[in-house]
């Protein structure tokens, strides 16, 4: 079964709003075995949207639109389903009713405009909509299918699993499948895609690499009379290969990874940062009742912060600067004594856009102090080339990830990366 995506409207083309809503398509469909063919993105002119429909049409069984389903006068998505189809909209009185008492609920008063979202292209069979005013639409064309869906992602999403999805699986007669997501950090996409070189010559397995800075998901699909058995045997095999570099499944994000281990533990963490600017910080009180386990943190940006507050000794800094090994393993100790956490996590290095000290853009140290052992740290290169904002958030995001990895290492009493682990150093020798 072929799939194409149409996203409609005029903030996605000139770049006002991401096109979130076919990146989650996207992923979504291929979790459940149907594959996207093509997207495409148009803005809000019928004629454009009707061409666009009738292209995508003679290629695919299916067309999924998202938007142009409001009430505005530039909400065409309806007009150009009817144009396709050469039929006429038709206000559906059930729609109308729905409208008018949703409005009514909300003690506001109806729009005339708002009515536009009650027409429906004869022929069509509507899509309730249980978390927005604009029914999604189905319609047959030209021998294939059209689902129009709301814009709005929240909608658009409870629309795809509540009918869209049951529908597809239905109609392609997929053969029964079964995935699983593991979680990677510290580790490049093609180290990873080396070493599970074995598993993707197991047949009935299909491997997709989901790489962002800093962390790589694998997606093992896999397919056939009894697809669990293959999954889990797929699932060993790369985990063997892996090792520790897996750090969870599924949605399981690093940072809940980390919470988890210090609250199994009893144990707290404190955070020193630098070139990140709290964003470690940020991370790690994302998720509800992370005060259990995060107790609180320093932004040290200034050199002479680093010494003031976290007791970086002035030497050091003087002689090497504050982008060195054993600033980032006095910062992490420094915090965790003076927060009085269990544990201390510092990072220091070079964002960009420009080099610091002699240190080119991606120069980073991560420094971990656990309860009452020396700081550990390592110094990976991060490969990211001087010159704008991209590469700076670039780092700063990589910067994120290695050090939640680390901290996840030492608690687990995993050794660091090999060839990146620094003996601690006195400052005076």
């Amino acid at each position: 079964m072929r799939v194409e995506l149409l996203t409609i409207g005029d903030e996605l083309l000139i770049g006002d709003v991401v096109n979130g809503n076919a990146a989650w398509l996207g992923r979504r469909l291929a979790d459940h075995g149907v594959d996207v063919t093509r997207g495409v993105v148009v803005g809000d002119e019928l004629d454009v949207i009707v061409a666009a429909v009738e292209s995508a049409l003679r290629r695919a069984d299916v067309v999924i639109t998202t938007g142009g389903l409001g009430p505005t006068y530039d909400d065409l998505t309806r007009e150009a389903l009817a144009k396709a189809a050469g039929a006429a909209l038709v206000r559906d009185p059930a729609l109308e009713r729905r409208l008018r008492e949703r409005v009514a609920a909300a003690g506001r008063t109806l729009e005339p405009m708002a009515l536009r979202m009650a027409d429906v292209p004869e022929g069509a069979r509507v899509l309730p909509n249980s978390e927005g005013s604009a029914p999604g639409l189905r319609i047959e064309l030209g021998g294939g299918v059209v689902y129009a869906l709301p814009g709005v992602p929240h909608e658009m999403r409870t629309l795809v699993d509540a009918t869209v999805l049951p529908e597809l699986e239905e109609r392609a007669g997929l053969p029964a499948v079964a995935r699983r997501t593991l979680r990677t950090a510290g580790i490049w996409e093609s180290v990873v895609a080396t070493r599970l070189a074995p598993v993707e010559r197991m047949d009935g397995v299909r491997l997709a690499y989901l790489p962002s800075p800093g962390e790589v998901r694998i997606r093992i699909t896999a397919a056939g009379a009894d697809p669990g058995a293959l999954l889990a045997e797929a699932e060993r095999a790369a985990r063997d290969l892996l090792g520790d570099c897996v750090y969870g499944t599924g949605d399981e994000s690093l940072d809940r990874v980390v919470h988890r281990l210090l609250a199994e533990r009893g144990a707290t963490v404190a955070t020193a940062e630098s070139l990140t600017g709290g964003l470690i910080g940020a991370e790690l009180t994302a998720m509800p009742g992370s005060s259990a386990t995060y107790a609180g943190g320093e932004v040290v940006y200034a050199t002479e912060l680093k010494h003031r507050l976290l007791g970086v000794p002035a030497e050091l800094l003087e002689r090497h600067g504050a982008v060195h090994p054993d600033v980032a393993a006095h910062m992490a100790a420094g915090v965790r004594d003076r927060i009085g956490a269990d544990y201390g996590l510092a990072v220091t290095g070079v964002a960009g856009p420009d080099p610091q000290d002699g240190r080119p853009v991606g120069t980073l140290h991560v420094g971990v102090a656990g309860p009452g052992a020396e700081p550990v740290v390592v110094s990976p290169r991060l490969p990211v080339a001087a010159g704008g904002p991209e590469a700076r958030g670039v780092v700063r995001r990589m910067t994120v990830v290695q050090a939640l990895e680390l901290l996840r290492r030492t608690i687990l009493g995993l050794d660091a990366e090999p060839g990146t682990q620094h003996a601690r150093k006195d400052p005076e020798e």
